[in-house]
């Protein structure tokens, strides 16, 4: 006998996942239920387990394409930027701008997404983390490749520069939340940016 075909979801699964994801990135891991999650879905308790399995991995999958959708401007600055000053300073503008999107909740999932969080959303807690120190590591390479192309002093140090630099970050997605102005958050990076050493001297000839 023919094994008769699996129903049809009766759902758009991008869909639903954009409105878990701005659930997610509204109220943060932990405050958000299952019962929360179908409200705003639009389905049925077994139709979130049939197709993201659970709670965390649907999370985990809001959280990609969180990444996707809204956090390009971090490999762009880091990527595009000539030197790591200029990729710094334009990955905070970037931040900012996308921190305070109209019709979007304020702030970063990926930095406020599980900040205060039960012991059994650690591993959920931890793959955040892990996320926002990939960026603090990719800050620090840049740093270092200035540093041997002489265009930073030799003695600046990229990992406490590179923290630094991810603390204003999180810092902006923080007063966001707040309610913070894009223009005042704007301000705050341009004197934050004040900070960051001065490049090398030129050698005399």
């Amino acid at each position: 006998m023919t094994p008769r075909p699996g129903r049809p979801r009766s759902f758009d699964r991008d869909a639903a996942l954009e409105r878990a994801m701005l659930l997610f990135w509204e109220r943060g891991y932990d405050a958000v239920t299952t019962r929360d999650l179908t409200e705003a879905m639009g389905i049925a308790a077994p139709s979130l387990y049939h197709a993201f399995t659970n709670k965390r991995v649907l999370f985990e999958e809001a959280v990609e394409a969180y990444a996707q959708r809204y956090g390009g401007y971090i490999e762009a600055a880091l990527q595009n930027e000539p030197d790591s000053r200029s990729a710094v300073a334009q990955l905070l503008i970037g931040a900012v701008r996308q921190q305070t999107l109209p019709g979007r909740p304020p702030g970063c999932l990926i930095i406020s997404g599980a900040t205060n969080y039960s012991p059994a959303s650690a591993e959920t807690a931890a793959g955040l983390r892990q996320r926002r120190a990939h960026v603090r590591d990719r800050i620090s390479e840049r740093i270092r490749a200035d540093i041997a192309a002489g265009s930073l002093p030799s003695d600046a140090d990229p990992d406490r520069l590179a923290t630094y630099a991810v603390s204003v970050w999180q810092g902006l997605a923080l007063l966001a939340r707040d309610g913070a102005a894009r223009a005042d958050l704007e301000a705050s990076v341009r004197t934050a940016m004040q900070a960051w050493p001065q490049p090398a001297a030129a050698t005399p000839r």
